[in-house]
């Protein structure tokens, strides 16, 4: 039987882990920290769960196939909770705007901002559609290991005018700035600029659309969990808290791994799920290939970081939904701050979580667990002492908090921390303290990113945010599928 490592346990780690042991590869997962998840690591403090990364789960089916490799289902191992409407985005005049699914209550909250633009919509619905067929569907899933396969794509990447930013198609279809910003903030959600990032990205429009916005109870880490769980029985080992500290290679093969511990062990193939720069530069030191391609990694952009201020609260707020988007005064020149100039604006946009209002489980009774999460430059545009810049930070998002929603919000609090770019970079391994890795730009995206098998070291393979097609639990799920196909068809 062939033996593969997957260096990471994060969901693309996990997910790539499940197709390969379902396929008949005996596959070894080796995770750093103490708890699986990587980016979906999670808390537990004073009775609160505190998910660290990703809350919003879409396109279920992409989770639940993981289980049906083998005719297990999901079900057993992990309850999805559906979440409505999926997001409130609410402006500092006091517009709310509810975003669901809901076809008529949604056509409603339009009318609500613009009558005119509710036909727009249609129209942009429809381009949602059609982009979500080509660049989801399609693509989501194959991996574009030569220029060839780009060309073959650039056609429908042409006809949908991939060239233009997701905010720049949005604002052609409605004109109303509010309902622009409601139809483009999602690329955020994977470390894009709505102003730069690619408009086939607007397909997670329907990809929420058609899928819904799920929670899973008890929180993402009961889904990583759940993985972990199916993973094990189908046979596969789990070594914990050890972490890579070297991947051996010989010539132009990976022969093995080497940990903190000591431990070692050969294997036919690795695939890393951590961070892209970190796994050629750190873990391969006296590979020159690598050192190579650390090196043209290093120079491409990688997306922002994040700020998160974890709370834990008395009282229960119904009135306060799942997920919130607190925009602030400004949109573009925000987004620019962050992305181009690299300053800490006086002004934020936060999205707060609020999973007690789904499920009470992740909080003591009576009592509320929340996050508040802001984009911050990575630390190759922000330099700055964040052991110095956090408590202040996290003291100003929890005052804006209380002034739009919990007005005693500091006599409130229980417990609280924070989680800065430099906590992204120690825990994480996270290039510049990077929340997403690379960008996801036109010219960073499919055969411009960093490639599922490696071009020259043939038995070393890549999986998660860093590689094709990009960040976001379906992204990394879909990097899996990509990553797998190509283990399979190498090794057996």
């Amino acid at each position: 039987m062939k033996r593969a490592c997957v260096i990471g346990s994060g969901f693309g780690g996990l997910a790539l882990a499940i197709r390969l042991q379902s396929g008949g590869i005996q596959t070894t997962v080796i995770e750093a920290r103490d708890k699986p998840g990587g980016r979906a690591y999670h808390w537990e403090k004073d009775g609160f769960t505190f998910d660290a990364g990703p809350t919003v789960v879409t396109d279920p089916a992409c989770l639940q196939e993981l289980w049906a490799l083998k005719g297990h289902r999901m079900s057993d191992d992990v309850e999805l909770m559906p979440v409505m409407p999926f997001y409130r985005l609410n402006w500092p005049d006091g517009t709310n705007f509810d975003y669901s699914n809901d076809e008529t209550q949604l056509r409603a909250e339009i009318a609500k901002l613009n009558p005119a633009d509710v036909a727009g919509y249609d129209d942009f619905l429809q381009y949602s559609a059609g982009v979500f067929e080509e660049g989801y569907v399609k693509l989501g899933s194959v991996p574009f290991l030569d220029f060839a396969s780009m060309l073959k794509a650039a056609p429908a990447l042409a006809r949908y005018q991939a060239w233009r930013s997701v905010y720049s198609m949005v604002s052609s279809y409605v004109k109303d700035e509010r309902l622009r910003e409601a139809f483009s903030f999602h690329t955020l959600l994977v470390g894009g600029n709505p102003m730069n990032t690619s408009s086939i990205y607007a397909l997670i429009h329907k990809l929420e659309k058609d899928g819904g916005v799920w929670w899973a109870k008890g929180g993402t880490n009961k889904l990583i969990q759940g993985m972990l769980t199916h993973f094990q029985r189908l046979g596969g080992e789990v070594r914990m808290g050890d972490p890579v500290t070297h991947i051996e290679t010989l010539g132009t093969r990976v022969t093995g791994v080497k940990t903190k511990s000591g431990w070692s062990e050969k294997f036919d193939a690795v695939a890393s799920n951590g961070d892209i720069v970190h796994s050629y530069r750190d873990l391969m030191p006296d590979n020159p290939h690598a050192q190579r391609r650390a090196k043209a990694l290093t120079k491409k952009k990688f997306s922002p970081s994040l700020f998160v201020v974890h709370f834990g609260i008395e009282g229960t707020w119904p009135g306060i939904p799942h997920h919130m988007i607190l925009f602030g005064p400004r949109y573009k020149g925000l987004l620019d701050d962050i992305y181009k100039h690299g300053v800490l604006p006086e002004d934020f946009s936060i999205y707060l979580h609020h999973p007690t209002v789904t499920d009470p489980s992740v909080a003591p009774e009576g009592m509320s667990t929340f996050y508040a999460l802001v984009p911050v430059a990575n630390m190759g545009k922000l330099p700055v002492d964040w052991n110095e810049i956090g408590p202040i930070l996290e003291k100003r998002i929890l005052d804006e908090v209380g002034r739009r929603l919990i007005p005693d919000i500091h006599s409130r609090i229980v417990t609280k921390f924070h989680y800065a770019p430099a906590d992204f970079k120690t825990d994480l391994s996270a290039h510049l303290g990077s929340a997403f890795s690379l960008e996801p730009l036109l010219t960073q995206s499919a055969w411009f990113r960093a490639h599922n098998r490696d071009d020259a070291i043939s038995n070393m393979y890549l999986v998660g945010a860093g590689t094709h097609p990009g960040a976001g639990i379906p992204g990394v799920v879909g990097s899996a599928k990509a990553t797998a196909k190509l283990m399979l068809e190498d090794l057996l």
